[in-house]
């Protein structure tokens, strides 16, 4: 064991531990390594790791060591416990018989392990680290000065409190602290992070569809927040609320709630003032330590304060490549103090340091910034906090560079260098000098850049956005500007709408829902100013169809019914009234349940379509129709308009198009009762459906399923073992990916497991279902697992609770104009009812709902409600009228090609049958169940056999 220095323990000893190693430990300057690998430990706790090490075996009083990692502050003794106790924990002190660190009671603490110095020339190669980052999450910098202590205690307060505010002034680092926080607990949490950047919002009312959208839920009414909550409940997680102090109040009562209700989930929020809600606590951000002005420190000491390390380090990165001498250190000092320990403020500062040096700088800071950060609530607001630094920043730049970056000040969220452009050079003019500003905008940390697959985005800090957006104003070009900003936006979203239908699908979707922020702002601008008048409706058409990408259908109705209020003579019937109305009806669809309004929105954007020639849209409006007329009932209309998008995707010569528009008339001939078109054309859209399912939101023919109608229709074929098959990938792996869209393969996988008799399967797809449905804001599909669950209830026995929940869900099916499963529920409600003695009442649902149905075609199901009255009129010992009922069922079964329904009526058939003492009746049940090949442990095909095998004993 040797001693390593004499030092007298001072903040500017000289602790030379270039290879030091004690147990499985190595020391190295400041790294720890275990075994050759690296071992994280705060910048305090390394520094008391430091101190014990260079003197082994002796005591080394509180006093000393409080002096060296605390020098020149006052701080408490339970600082130095808890780092030591940090220290320990890292090195394993006491486990499995380890000691390292003792405590001498009144004394001090004494390094106990045996401790050998290896002499080497330079350091060991760092062991290699796997770094990578969470993609999900912001870029974390790749090294944080002075924060090293906050992030333990910050992660440990959050998983004891759950809720905990960053609270500090602006500039102070509350964001970088945040990420990197959130990169420290990704693993913690499974993945389960998400990081939320408020500050592109400019209104308050967006806060919960943003956090809705960055969940993945898609919700559709005004206040989402029970959406989130239930999506949240079970779940566990950490949500990080970025800049909250704008939103702060609708953030407040968002985080509250899901605190309360949510309790897997924990939350951080950042912010310059505290939410003032239940269950938040304070964690308060105080400004990096500095050293103290006129103490006479030397260089090495000064730039041990993480205030001067980070000025050092950022001067260098922008190309200082002096080193700070003694005669230096004072003005080091003098300057970190007149920045208040502000992160961003020391940033901007020490980007300049190699064009003017040190002591021009401070005299920059004592003519130009005069700052006054105070870090508490009675401070200015946060572009005047930061304002003084960057008028000084400001002032530091040339001409061009200023006009670039308050042009750049327009842009809501980040932006490329095609954007740039757009935004900040003057037409007709070279574009070298905007790309030469950008470039030392970036170099000047005025600007961010960070690498994005190929290319890279840019992005300005909020307050450095605050201060040169009033820059852009009080110079008289805000408008000009925001013009062209507008116009880039526009045709942004042009271009990539245009090119979704080739090309990089998952690519241009990602570069649109990046535009999401600019497009918001640009729509705000427009319509709150006479000089964007004529781009109200062009911009609007265009982010429409992005709302809709983006499941952001609050929006997708809110914008194009304002474009289309001012509509006139000169823009109507063109390609924006065309977008606008496409979307209005699919909104409206959603949003305010299947309406006229949806109707009418849908058949005048398809008279538009017709009117332009505008295939890819006449197809999806006529997409939109079929599911709209899907929905209310009126089958009729069906199969006219699926062999119209048949037609038109012919036309187009799209794969994708074709076997989507297959689904279409298929799904149409299953509801109208034409099950032999039916198959046939969903047999030939199964055969594209590879191209169908690689289709991207902006495809004309997205979300076209074959699969899912095709499983139903083989079962009444008389497939059931094959609609078995089908259907098990739709509610598994290949579930589809929209939402919507899994909603319906979850409601018709339940029916199709109802037909079959696995009562289990439909109750698991129900529960599925509900909580899809919840989680989405899908009311009516909430509405259908509510029909379902009282279906299974009623096949169970539970007649009175089965009943009861159908009464409940079948008005809001009605309310809400969705007829496509209330016959179903209500064939259901008529036998329960009937299996409680309430036959007249059963009767007569039954009835008004087939005299409903006729009219608008028939059903693919008015087989069995007609069997199913037949049951019933066999129940009141009307045996005439139930022989009229089977006999309309098997002969409409027949034309049908439902062979599983006239299974079922040839049961029911052969029971009246027998009732009547009619002898050799069972030949036509015989004969139907000779037709099947397959699923004969279903529970029809055994109900069935063991008829036939009763009958022929």
């Amino acid at each position: 064991m040797t001693e390593l220095s004499a030092g007298n323990g001072s903040r500017g000893a000289n602790l030379d531990l270039d290879a030091v190693s004690f147990g499985p430990f190595s020391l190295r300057s400041r790294l720890l390594e275990r075994d050759g690998v690296p071992v994280k430990l705060g910048s305090r706790a390394m520094d008391i790791l430091r101190l014990l090490v260079s003197r082994p075996g002796e005591v080394v009083s509180k006093h000393e060591i409080l002096a060296y990692a605390w020098s020149g502050l006052a701080v408490e003794e339970i600082s130095l416990r808890v780092h030591v106790a940090e220290l320990r924990k890292v090195l394993g002190d006491g486990k499995d018989g380890a000691r390292y660190i003792t405590n001498i009671p009144s004394r001090g603490y004494c390094f106990v392990a045996p401790v050998e110095r290896r002499l080497t020339s330079k350091p060991a190669p760092q062991a290699a680290v796997n770094m990578a980052s969470p993609q999900s999450l912001p870029h974390r910098l790749d090294r944080m000065i002075g924060r090293d202590d906050v992030l333990p205690e910050l992660s440990s307060r959050l998983l004891s409190e759950r809720f905990v505010t960053l609270r500090g002034p602006g500039g102070i680092g509350k964001t970088t602290v945040a990420i990197a926080l959130a990169h420290d607990m990704w693993e913690t949490f499974e993945g389960g992070v998400h990081f939320l950047d408020l500050g592109p919002l400019k209104d308050a009312a967006l806060v919960v569809s943003t956090v809705a959208a960055a969940l993945g839920l898609v919700v559709h009414h005004a206040d989402s927040t029970g959406s989130i909550v239930s999506f949240l409940r079970e779940r566990r997680l950490l949500l990080v609320f970025d800049s909250c102090e704008h939103v702060i109040d609708e953030v407040a009562r968002l985080v509250e709630t899901i605190h309360r209700e949510a309790r897997g989930v924990s939350l951080l929020a950042t912010s310059r003032e505290s939410l003032l809600v239940e269950g938040e606590q304070i964690f308060e951000l105080i400004p990096l330590p500095g050293p103290p002005q006129g103490a006479g420190l030397s260089a090495s000491e000064v730039v041990n304060y993480p205030a001067a390390r980070l000025f050092m380090e950022r001067a260098a990165a922008a190309g200082h490549r002096a080193d700070v001498t003694d005669d230096d250190a004072e003005v080091l000092a003098e300057i970190c103090g007149r920045l208040d320990g502000i992160a961003l403020a020391i940033e901007l500062a020490a980007a300049r340091v190699g064009v003017y040096g040190l002591r021009e700088m401070a005299a920059l800071l004592d003519s130009r910034l005069k700052l006054e950060w105070r870090g508490r609530r009675t401070a200015p607001p946060r572009q005047q906090t930061l304002g003084a630094t960057l008028d000084w920043s400001f002032g530091l730049i040339g001409e061009a560079e200023r006009i670039v970056l308050q042009r750049l000040a327009v842009f809501a969220g980040p932006f490329t260098l095609q954007g740039v452009i757009a935004v900040a050079a003057e037409e007709g003019e070279p574009i070298d000098g905007v790309v030469d500003a950008l470039e030392q905008l970036v170099a000047k940390s005025l600007v961010s850049a960070r690498p994005d697959a190929a290319s890279r985005r840019y992005r300005l800090l909020d307050a450095t956005r605050a201060y040169a957006l009033k820059k852009l104003t009080d110079g008289g070009e805000a408008n000009a500007v925001a013009q062209r900003h507008v116009r880039y936006v526009q045709q942004t979203l042009e271009a990539t709408m245009a090119e979704l239908g080739r090309g990089d699908h998952a690519a241009r979707s990602q570069e649109r829902a990046g535009l999401l922020a600019d497009a918001r702002a640009a729509l705000e601008w427009v319509y709150a100013n006479d000089g964007g008048a004529e781009l109200r409706l062009p911009l609007a058409g265009v982010c429409a169809r992005l709302f809709v990408e983006l499941n952001l259908l609050g929006e997708a109705r809110l914008w194009p019914q304002r474009a289309l209020a001012m509509l006139d003579d000169t823009n109507s019937g063109g390609r924006w009234e065309l977008e606008l109305q496409s979307t209005l009806g699919h909104a409206f669809m959603f949003t305010e349940r299947n309406s006229e309004q949806a109707e009418s929105a849908l058949r005048r954007g398809l008279e538009i379509a017709e009117a332009l020639d505008d295939e890819a849209n006449k197809f999806r409006l006529l997409s939109r129709l079929n599911m709209f007329y899907r929905r209310t009932g009126d089958y009729r209309r069906l199969v006219p308009i699926a062999l119209e998008a048949e037609r038109v995707a012919r036309a187009i010569g799209d794969v994708a198009g074709i076997a989507g528009a297959k689904a279409l008339v298929g799904v149409s001939y299953h509801l109208v009762g034409n099950q032999t078109e039916a198959q046939a054309h969903l047999d030939e859209g199964v055969r594209d459906d590879a191209a169908l399912r690689s289709t991207q939101p902006g495809h004309f023919a997205y979300s076209r399923t074959p699969q899912i109608p095709l499983a139903r229709v083989l079962w009444l074929r008389g497939f059931p073992d094959r609609a078995v098959e089908c259907v098990r990938p739709l509610i598994g792996a290949a579930a589809p990916r929209d939402v919507v869209m899994h909603c319906i393969a979850l409601c018709w996988s339940a029916s199709l497991f109802g037909w079959v008799g696995d009562w289990g399967a439909v109750e698991a797809m129900t529960g599925r279902l509900a909580t899809h449905a919840g989680m989405h804001g899908l009311a009516p599909y909430e509405a259908v697992a509510a029909g379902f669950r009282a279906q299974t209830m009623i096949a169970r026995g539970e007649l009175r609770g089965g009943i009861d929940l159908l009464r409940s869900a079948l008005p809001r099916l009605r309310a809400d104009r969705y007829e496509l499963y209330a016959s179903a529920f209500i064939a259901e409600l008529s036998q329960g009812l009937a299996a409680l003695g309430q036959l007249s009442e059963g009767l007569t649902v039954l009835h008004e709902t087939i005299a409903r149905i006729e009219p608008e075609g028939g059903a693919f199901d008015m087989p069995e409600l007609l069997r199913l009255r037949g049951e019933l009129e066999a129940r009141g010992n009307d045996l005439d009228a139930a022989g009229a009922s089977f006999a309309s069922s098997i002969a409409l079964a027949e034309q049908q090609g439902a062979l599983s329904w006239r299974l079922r009526t040839e049961l029911s058939l052969a029971r009246l049958h027998r009732r009547r003492g009619v002898r050799n009746s069972l030949a036509d049940l015989a004969n139907s169940y000779a037709r099947f090949s397959e699923g004969f442990e279903t529970a029809d095909l055994k109900a069935a056999r063991a008829m036939l095998d009763e009958g022929s004993g």
